[in-house]
């Protein structure tokens, strides 16, 4: 059997947003009928090994990923010392926007179904861009998220179903998910690792989140749902 990711050949892509760009890697396997949009958590980058390797993993059933920076290498260098930036939502919500609408400049990526896997305070950030771009976004799934922090008025608005996946160790961070979850009024599922802290470090954790979030993106991405 032919190997997807053995087949698609990574690109690097500049994503342009207020003047300057945003680092990116774009994977297209044969075949892909969605891609995945990932928002990394606070003071990370594309290159997140853990976001790198679900990408992996989602890249291996067909999907297409997108691994960018949300800030430019201006803002990274502030922010190093300051975290103005990795805090801001909106801002970070903008930059996921803009990546969204730049897929239609590339022809392999231009008619995919979209989703957002979102990370910490990525997540927020790829619920609020959900809320606004609406049936733009097919799926989102979030990874030990803050989707808290996209409040309770823009939860409410999200229509793309949602997949929240926390570790059960993580307690106060499931607390906030189990109150995003009941603000939420599109479909969505909030699943729980067992044994899991929050970066899902304990053996087989990232696994789960994979497996959990592939099905969801496959499920959304790759079936038509009428919506």
């Amino acid at each position: 059997m032919n190997d997807p990711v053995a087949e698609a050949t990574p690109r690097e892509v500049a994503i342009p947003i207020d003047g300057d760009d945003l680092a990116g890697n774009l994977v297209v396997p044969a075949g892909a009928k969605g891609i995945v949009l990932f928002a990394h958590g606070s003071g990370s980058s594309r290159l997140s090994p853990r976001n790198v390797w679900v990408a992996r993993q989602l890249q291996r059933a067909g999907l297409a990923t997108l691994l960018f920076d949300l800030l430019t290498r201006t803002e990274e260098a502030r922010d190093a010392s300051t975290r103005e930036h990795r805090f801001d939502i909106p801002l970070l919500a903008r930059r996921l926007a803009a990546a969204t609408s730049g897929l239609a400049e590339h022809p392999e990526s231009a008619r995919l179904a979209v989703g957002y896997f979102g990370a910490s305070t990525g997540s927020a950030a790829a619920l609020v861009a959900a809320a606004e771009l609406g049936d733009r976004v097919t799926a989102v799934v979030s990874r030990g998220g803050r989707p808290d922090l996209a409040g309770e008025a823009v939860l409410s608005r999200v229509v793309s179903p949602t997949l929240l996946i926390v570790g059960a160790r993580d307690d106060v961070v499931l607390t906030l998910n189990r109150a995003a979850e009941a603000q939420m009024t599109s479909e969505r599922q909030l699943a729980i690792v067992p044994g899991a802290s929050h970066l899902f470090e304990e053996p087989g954790a990232l696994e789960v989140v994979a497996d959990l979030a592939t099905q969801w993106f496959v499920r959304f991405l790759t079936v038509p749902q009428g919506r």
